[in-house]
């Protein structure tokens, strides 16, 4: 009985010197309390179970959002081919085994061809007829956006909702394939899934709307835009609307081109951001200036955070329904000749730029 009274003193003693040295380590950490708290129970063995917060991501058409959750501070390892694009390869390597070899996919890398201006490692290509562009000056200027993470900041969409890519790697292409699906799995929207889960594992809170636009192709812009004004109107604190398009390629050979990069010891697609101006016959876009400066500054973090990723910036006389926010941008991810697995990759780089590009602009709570 002795023993057992001099065991449970013991226990006692250690057990109030665990509970002092995290005690001291909450105080001493402030706000990040919860973190040294976890850190005490795996460093002492207090058994305490520590569960993170999950961040809801809102995704689906605009009439069916469905919320999903994923775990704050995990996101997913970058380079690291999800499950489901391993199972495309898988399927598709065998279903085209027999396809028969009718053009050949050639590989482009562009980082300063065809800009027309250049500082430091931001590249742009300005084809707009009257505006003069000074990539350091506009730089300079700051983004007028103030970002608050529990209320959804970022609207991704898909003007072109049926673009998709090649499902496995070759150097050729056969004409009884196409690129063009409404299976959201393999097409654009697989990859802006990817853009708005890797947001919402870093703590963003994103819409991902996968209404399909295109059916008619003519009136693919016209319907983004109801689309994108419904958002708005729903969620005024929406201030980032990224487009998320493919690019297409092909030479009067035949040669189709797709853009790749080796980033970070892995294949991936080279990303163009589009951005417009007002001029000639694009009117009624008075803002267009802010889009540049969000253009250049999202354009530097990417090739800050992943050399070798971007193309150069297109400036030219379009609006894309860019005129809707002071921060509408389209993305062109690769081409159809990339890979679905080159274009996702990229996804998650551009997720990662942008949430750092955001971080500088969180409302402090």
């Amino acid at each position: 009985m002795k023993n057992n009274a001099n065991q449970d003193k013991s226990h006692g003693i250690i057990s109030a010197a665990i509970a002092l040295l995290i005690a001291c380590a909450v105080f001493m950490t402030g706000s990040a309390g919860k973190i040294s708290v976890a850190m005490a129970a795996v460093m002492f063995g207090t058994g305490e179970k520590v569960t993170k917060a999950a961040v809801p991501v809102q995704s689906g058409t605009s009439s069916n959002l469905t919320e999903t959750t994923v775990p704050a501070e995990e996101s997913p390892d970058i380079t690291r081919t999800p499950d489901d694009i391993k199972e495309i390869i898988r399927k598709y390597t065998e279903l085209f085994k027999d396809q028969k070899k009718d053009g050949s996919i050639k590989n482009l890398t562009y980082i300063t061809k065809g800009a027309t201006h250049t500082f430091g490692n931001v590249n742009v290509k300005n084809t707009t007829e009257t505006k003069t562009l000074n990539i350091e000056k506009v730089l300079s200027q700051p983004l007028e956006l103030s970002v608050d993470k529990s209320k959804p900041a970022v609207l991704i969409f898909h003007s072109h909702t049926s673009e998709g890519y090649e499902l496995i790697e070759r150097d050729w292409y056969a004409r009884d394939y196409t690129s063009r699906s409404n299976d959201e799995n393999i097409n654009i929207v697989r990859v802006g899934t990817e853009i708005a889960d890797y947001l919402t594992s870093l703590g963003y809170t994103v819409i991902h709307d996968k209404t399909i636009h295109d059916k008619s192709y003519n009136d693919s812009y016209p319907n983004s835009r109801k689309t994108v004004a419904k958002h708005l109107e729903e969620h005024p604190e929406i201030q980032i609307v990224l487009d998320i398009h493919r690019d297409s390629v092909t030479q009067s050979n035949g040669d189709k081109y797709k853009f790749t990069n080796t980033v970070g010891g892995k294949k991936a697609a080279q990303i163009m951001i589009i951005t417009g101006a007002e001029e000639g016959k694009v009117e009624d876009f008075p803002d267009w200036e802010y889009n540049l400066r969000f253009a250049l500054q999202l354009q530097k973090k990417c090739v800050d955070m992943f050399p070798g990723l971007m193309r150069p910036v297109l400036f030219s006389q379009r609006k894309y329904n860019m005129d809707m926010t002071r921060f509408s941008l389209l993305v062109e991810m690769g081409s159809e000749a990339n890979t679905l697995e080159e274009a996702c990759y990229s996804g998650r780089m551009l997720a990662s730029a942008l949430a750092s590009l955001m971080d500088e602009y969180c409302r402090k709570e």
